[in-house]
């Protein structure tokens, strides 16, 4: 059953689409549009130019059963083992996950305001110097050294200070992610590009980055597209007082439809008019940051019934469960599943915004949706 290709922009102008846009035909088109024809690992990330991570596994991470949809003969684990033969890298865009190096590097070299006492800037400068003469070091290997203690992270928590220092060294572009063992980051040192972008270039640098954005996530509401582009404030700290300007351009420069009272807004040179139909029967269990769902506010607008990811709230506040895979059916998400693995055998519990299909088809397909995870998890 055929899916869309990934299409392209570029050209500049307001984009209005004269014929009428429905919410149908934004629905199939977004469904249509991302989840696009199995390809290598390295084409699929580059396709959508970003794949947020998260450490939960349930039953995989949501890499992994983000790309298990869009990579062929994926199986989960294989992002983090083929990793360093792949020009990838691990940094914060809009949230934090991998991306093609060539977007990476339009983020840096980034400007960050100081936030370091001058201890932790010495500190820090030691630990660098730690890592550039050992090479690829484990965290674990920078604490025995250095034992700084731990302090209040950003959740509200506690972290062990060192690992404080490698993710400001990483996020300042000073260490680069080359491995994973067991989950957990390596690190080695990243030289800086020798001169920082000039004021033209840092906006065209923006420009490229919200770009990216649209890509992966259209069709956007106005109100997500903005919320996305003003995220690039942390990814991109150097040009955060240009955030508003590249947010009009992009306005300008994608194709836009008002439908029923919402601006959306996608690449120019698609249509969604035709990709609407080219959604299949299938039933797919996507990853909570999936980009067919990872819009709150437009997978309501889209199905009608909110959804959440509970795994960071209280056991008694939980509605759909830990870790509520989505379930798409066609070009509908009907409810959810959570997933776990018990003695080597697949466990599934689903629930219903709609109470369950009774389509043998549906049922069917489900069937054969499990065996692939099954297969993806290596159950077989």
């Amino acid at each position: 059953m055929p899916r869309a290709q990934l299409g392209s922009g570029g050209e500049t102008g307001p984009r209005a689409v004269s014929s009428p846009v429905t919410l149908d035909h934004l629905r199939g088109y977004a469904i249509a549009r991302t989840l696009f024809a199995p390809t290598t690992l390295a084409r699929a990330v580059d396709a959508l130019g970003f794949v947020q991570a998260d450490p939960i596994r349930a039953p995989a991470r949501a890499q992994d059963l983000t790309l298990r949809h869009r990579v062929r003969n994926y199986r989960a684990g294989d992002l983090e083992r083929r990793y360093p033969r792949l020009s990838l890298e691990e940094d914060f865009f809009v949230n934090y996950g991998f991306l093609p190096r060539g977007v990476q590097a339009l983020m840096h070299p980034r400007r960050v305001p100081s936030t370091w006492t001058p201890a932790m800037r010495k500190q820090a400068r030691a630990v660098l110097d730690f890592v550039r003469e050992h090479g690829a070091v484990h965290p674990r290997q920078v604490e025995a050294t250095f034992a700084r203690g731990v302090v209040n992270n950003y959740w509200g928590g506690s972290s062990n200070a060192t690992t404080q220092l490698l993710d400001g060294l990483h996020y300042r572009g000073q260490l680069r992610v080359v491995r994973r063992d067991a989950g957990i980051r390596i690190y080695a040192a990243h030289e800086l590009p020798p001169v920082a972008a000039d004021a033209a270039e840092r906006r065209r640098n923006l420009d490229a980055l919200v770009d990216v954005i649209v890509q992966k996530y259209a069709p956007l509401p106005t109100a997500t597209l903005r919320n996305l582009v003003m995220r690039l404030r942390y990814g991109a700290p150097q040009s955060a007082s240009d955030v508003d300007r590249a947010m009009a351009h992009a306005i300008r420069r994608s194709a836009r439809a008002r439908t029923d009272g919402i601006d959306w807004h996608w690449p120019h040179g698609e249509d969604p008019h035709r990709l609407s139909g080219e959604v299949d029967d299938g039933v797919r269990l996507l990853a909570p940051f999936d980009p067919v769902v990872w819009d709150r506010r437009r997978f309501e607008l889209f199905w009608g019934w909110r959804y959440r990811l509970e795994a960071y709230h209280p056991p008694p506040k939980r509605k759909f469960g830990y870790y509520a895979l989505p379930i798409l059916w066609r070009d509908r998400v009907i409810g959810w599943a959570n997933v776990t693995v018990v003695s080597g055998a697949l466990v599934p519990e689903f629930g219903y915004a709609a109470g369950a299909p009774r389509d043998p088809a549906y049922r069917r397909e489900l069937a054969l949706e499990l065996d692939r995870l099954r297969t993806f998890l290596r159950l077989e």
